[in-house]
């Protein structure tokens, strides 16, 4: 496949759609979760997104990523996608218009089917 990254070493099968995606949910997932607890509670706000980005940049797969604080195994990076991509679609709904949160639930479903080739190769790194 023209589009899919597989380096030395190993690394993870890791398509630029996929990649995209991902970024993509990820990012709507730091806006809008926030976004949605703010009138709850501020400091639940900025709590999510110290989570939502730290968790990730600090416990990466190696192999997946060039950088990362604290190894785990592949099944700890798929379920922190997860993690973006839940808080992604449940904030949506929450704090946007309904065809909003419609998209970003299409994105979120998206990601999920491009990332497949990825979380295979990430369920055998232990």
């Amino acid at each position: 496949m023209p589009n899919q990254r597989t380096g030395p070493g190993g690394r993870s099968p890791d398509s630029r759609l996929a990649s995209v995606l991902r970024a993509s949910s990820e990012l709507i997932a730091w806006i809008a979760t926030p976004w949605a607890l703010w009138s709850s509670s501020i400091p639940l706000a900025i709590l999510s997104v110290v989570v939502l980005i730290g968790l990730p940049t600090v416990f990466t797969t190696p192999g997946d990523k060039a950088h990362g604080m604290i190894p785990v195994p592949g099944v700890v990076t798929i379920a922190l996608v997860l993690m973006e991509l839940a808080a992604a679609v449940i904030s949506s709904w929450s704090a946007w218009y309904p065809g909003i949160a419609v998209v970003v639930s299409v994105l979120a479903v998206a990601c999920v089917v491009a990332e497949i080739p990825r979380w295979r190769w990430l369920m055998t790194q232990r």
